[in-house]
């Protein structure tokens, strides 16, 4: 790229879906009511948390944090998206573009360390039950999810920083409905090994990591329910993280479909289109997962809404 195409931009025009008018007002409805079904599901699952002190247990405890970060997963991108298309705009600033981005990738990997959390709180409920209480204590909770918090926020931070050193082209368009970080480093004009060489070592790590950790865990938990005589008592103990193993398979498979796909046919549209699965469709179906496999859920949830959930 020649230095005279480089200069400093206000502004980056978000691509979306489609350029085809007809289909806007079909996308708006689409993800406006995915939108609200997501907030008001995972809101329902922190009022029953929050308001039942039978759901005062770890298990709710981490649900309620992973309600709370989906809604605001979501709502980093599908909100100025829904404005764009209302507006007939698709412009974001400079500074929104970076925060959008900033945020995203907290709540991300919030949510990758919270499935993590969680599948240990169930290693220890099904594997060491009698210690379960005293391992998994309010100290304990509150400082996992704490250092989840932490290491989120300064992993976004470290990202952060390094998009803001970059220079970018007068050609400002992002083929995405969010500023997402490989986008953004795609765009840049100037150098961006160092960019792709932490943003690949981070995703090894702060990704693969958990997901090593869910792994482990559930291979301790099906070894213990195998060695389970009963019939029922192995059903009891599967069913309590049925639940957290289908909103895991959906996290990871999905987004590793979306980057997976992105290596084999880079093409952009296709990977924004498969970019939903994760963060709007996933959150979405999260309380209905957790709410239709779990009695308790299920019985303050009649309480508070007086709709009976099959």
């Amino acid at each position: 790229m020649e230095p005279g195409n480089i200069t400093w931009i206000s502004k980056f025009l978000l691509l979306g879906f489609s350029e085809t008018p007809e289909l806007q007002p079909l996308i708006f409805g689409l993800f406006l009511s995915m939108y609200l079904i997501t907030v008001f599901g995972n809101l329902l699952i922190i009022l029953a948390v929050s308001s039942d002190s039978r759901l005062h247990t770890p298990m709710y405890f981490f649900l309620a944090n992973l309600s709370f970060v989906d809604i605001c997963f979501t709502s980093t991108a599908v909100p100025k998206m829904l404005w764009n298309i209302q507006t007939q705009s698709k412009v974001i600033t400079y500074e929104d573009c970076i925060a959008q981005m900033n945020f995203f990738i907290t709540f991300a990997g919030m949510d990758d360390f919270l499935l993590s959390v969680m599948a240990y709180d169930r290693f220890v409920a099904i594997c060491h039950p009698l210690q379960y209480l005293v391992i998994m204590n309010p100290r304990l909770c509150g400082l996992l999810v704490l250092v989840s918090w932490i290491t989120s926020v300064l992993h976004s931070l470290v990202h952060t920083s390094m998009v803001l050193q970059l220079s970018f082209c007068t050609q400002a368009e992002i083929p995405h409905f969010f500023c997402e970080l490989n986008q953004m480093i795609q765009l840049a004009c100037s150098d961006t090994f160092f960019n792709n060489l932490v943003m690949y070592f981070a995703a090894m790590l702060l990704a693969g990591g958990p997901l090593v950790g869910i792994l482990y865990s559930y291979s301790k938990i099906v070894s213990t329910i195998i060695g389970i005589s009963s019939a029922q008592g192995k059903y009891k103990a599967f069913s309590t993280c049925v639940s957290h193993l289908l909103v895991v398979s959906l996290f990871f498979c999905t987004s590793l479909g979306v980057y997976l796909s992105s290596a084999a046919t880079q093409s952009s549209q296709s990977n924004a289109t498969a970019s939903v699965m994760y963060t709007v469709v996933t959150p979405m179906l999260n309380p209905f997962i957790y709410s239709l496999r779990n009695r308790d859920l299920k019985v303050v949830l009649k309480r508070i809404t007086g709709i009976s959930l099959m």
